[in-house]
C-alpha cells in the first residue's frame, strides 16, 4: 500500500502533474443497457512544481547537522544566506533541486550531506490576467494555508469576465523558472457546465491567463454565464446604448448607485427605460452591436417575436458595459401582430392621441398602447349630437411624411386595418359635424348679423 504524503512532503519532492481532462471510464463503454459514451483523450500536462523565489520562506534540514539547518527567507536577489558556505542562489529551482544546490555548497564542509528543503510560507503570487476580463492587468495573490489561488478565483479578483469570453480556450502561461515555459489551454465552460474541477488550476508566480472573444456567440451561453460567478460583479454599472425604433432612443446607465434595479442587465429592461418599442419595430431581427477587448465587433441576432410566442427566454439577451442595441424598422406589418407587439411588456405603458371635435370630452388623452379608434373616441366621451361618424385620423410615419385617412366609424367594429385601426402614438383624430349641425351654422351665420341690427331699432321705439 502507497503511503499517504502530506501537502509538505510533496512540496519538498517537488513532483510535477499530468491532469486528465474530460476522459469517461472505458468500462462504461459496450455495455447492455449502458449508453456509448464519447471519450477525450486531450490531456492537459502541466508542470505543477513550486518554482522557489524571493521572499519564500523555506525549512532547511540538514541530516545529522542540527547547527546547519534552520528556517531561511530567500532574499531579494534570489540567494540563501547559510551558515559557513555563505550566499547560494535557488530562485527558479524547485524544492528538490533547491536540496541539491544547497547539499553541493556544503560538500566542501561535510562528507555526505543529506539535505531536506520544506515550503514553510508560500511568496504572495504576482499574476496577469489578460483579454476579456471585467479589470485586465496584474494581480498579487496570497496563498491561504499553503492552497494556491487557481484561476477561477484570479478571474474572480480581476472583476470577472465579460460576455464576449470565449471559455471554452483558456490560456494559461507558465514561466517554470530555469526550466522550458508551458502553455495549456484549459475549458472552463467544462467547469461552469459539467463541475469539471479539474480544468481549474492552481496558480504559481508568473503565471500569465489569457482569455480571448469568442467567434460566434451562443446565447444560451451567454445568459448562463452570466448567472455564474465568474461573470462581472452585478452591483457594477454599465452603459448602454439602443437605437432605432424606440420612443426615447440613446445611452441609459444601468446599476448605478443608489438605483434598486437587481440581477443582470437584459434587452427588454433596456427598451422599456428607452420609453418602449414602436409599433413599426421589426422585432424579429433585433440586434446587439458588442465590442471585444481587442476592437473586434460582434454582432448578436435576437427574435423577439420568439420571445412572445414561445416565451423564449434565451432571447433576452444579457448585457455587459458598452452593448448598442439596434431595433430596425419592419416593412411591413399585420394588424394581428402589430396588437400582439403593443400588448407586450416592452411596449410603452401608454401612447398620446389627440381627439378634437364633436365629442363630449375633447383633448389630448393617454391610452393604453394596444387602443383601437373606436376606442379613442369613447375613451373621449364618445360622439357629441352635432357630430358625424366620418372621422379624420392624422398620422406622423416614422418616415416624417403625414397621412390623411376618412374613417366611418362603427362602435360595434372590432379591430380592422381600414375600418377601425389601432391608434400610434401622437395620432390626431377629427371628428367633425353632422349636416344638421353644419345647417343650422348657416342658417345661423346668415340672420346674426339681420339680428344685430333689428336689436337696436327695438331698443329705440
Amino acid at each position: 500500500m502507497m503511503a499517504e504524503l502530506t501537502l509538505r512532503q510533496l512540496f519538498s519532492i517537488g513532483l510535477g502533474a499530468v491532469l486528465i481532462v474530460g476522459a469517461r471510464p472505458a468500462i462504461a463503454q459496450n455495455l447492455p443497457g449502458v449508453a456509448n459514451l464519447p471519450q477525450q483523450t486531450t490531456a492537459i500536462q502541466l508542470d505543477d512544481a513550486y518554482v522557489l523565489g524571493p521572499g519564500d520562506a523555506i525549512a532547511i534540514n540538514i541530516f545529522n547537522v542540527p547547527e546547519y539547518s534552520g528556517t531561511q527567507q530567500i532574499l531579494a536577489d534570489g540567494s540563501l544566506n547559510l551558515p559557513v558556505v555563505g550566499r547560494v542562489n535557488i530562485s527558479g529551482l524547485t524544492l528538490g533541486e533547491a536540496g541539491s544546490a544547497i547539499g553541493a555548497a556544503y560538500r566542501s564542509e561535510l562528507r555526505y550531506p543529506q539535505v531536506t528543503v520544506v515550503l514553510e510560507q508560500p511568496r504572495p503570487l504576482r499574476v496577469a490576467i489578460a483579454g476579456e476580463v471585467s479589470r485586465p492587468g496584474l494581480y498579487t495573490l496570497s496563498p491561504d494555508n499553503a492552497q494556491f489561488p487557481t484561476v477561477a478565483q484570479a478571474l474572480q479578483t480581476a472583476g470577472g469576465v465579460t460576455q464576449a469570453a470565449n471559455l471554452h480556450s483558456v490560456q494559461l502561461r507558465r514561466t517554470n523558472g530555469q526550466r522550458p515555459s508551458q502553455t495549456v489551454t484549459l475549458d472552463l465552460w467544462e467547469l461552469l457546465s459539467n463541475g469539471d474541477v479539474r480544468q481549474d488550476l492552481a496558480l504559481r508566480d508568473g503565471d500569465a491567463i489569457v482569455i480571448g472573444a469568442t467567434d460566434t456567440v451562443n446565447i444560451a451561453e451567454t445568459n448562463q454565464l452570466s448567472a455564474s460567478n465568474l461573470a462581472s460583479s452585478v452591483d457594477q454599472a454599465i452603459v448602454v446604448a439602443v437605437v432605432g425604433e424606440v420612443f426615447r432612443p440613446g445611452a441609459y446607465e444601468f446599476g448605478a448607485e443608489g438605483e434598486s434595479t437587481q440581477g443582470r442587465t437584459t434587452v427588454t429592461q433596456v427598451v422599456q427605460t428607452a420609453g418602449g418599442i414602436k409599433p413599426s419595430a421589426d422585432i424579429r431581427r433585433i440586434q446587439v452591436r458588442r465590442l471585444a477587448r481587442s476592437g473586434a465587433e460582434q454582432l448578436i441576432d435576437l427574435d423577439f417575436w420568439q420571445l412572445l410566442q414561445a416565451g423564449d427566454l434565451s432571447q433576452d439577451l444579457v448585457l455587459q458595459q458598452g452593448d448598442t442595441v439596434i431595433i430596425p424598422l419592419a416593412s411591413e406589418t399585420t394588424p394581428a401582430e402589430t396588437a400582439q407587439l403593443t400588448a407586450a411588456n416592452f411596449s410603452p405603458d401608454t401612447v398620446q392621441v389627440n381627439v378634437v371635435g364633436e365629442v363630449k370630452s375633447p383633448g389630448v388623452l393617454q391610452i393604453s398602447p394596444n387602443t383601437t379608434l373606436n376606442q379613442a373616441v369613447l375613451a373621449a366621451g364618445g360622439f357629441n349630437n352635432r357630430a358625424t361618424e366620418t372621422v379624420e385620423l392624422i398620422r406622423l410615419n416614422p418616415s416624417g411624411s403625414v397621412t390623411q385617412r376618412q374613417i366611418e366609424v362603427n362602435l360595434a367594429e372590432g379591430l380592422d386595418s381600414e375600418k377601425n385601426p389601432l391608434i400610434l402614438n401622437n395620432d390626431v383624430v377629427i371628428v367633425g359635424r353632422n349636416g344638421r349641425a353644419r345647417f343650422s351654422d348657416t342658417v345661423e351665420s346668415i340672420f346674426r348679423p339681420l339680428l344685430q341690427l333689428v336689436s337696436p331699432m327695438r331698443l329705440f321705439f
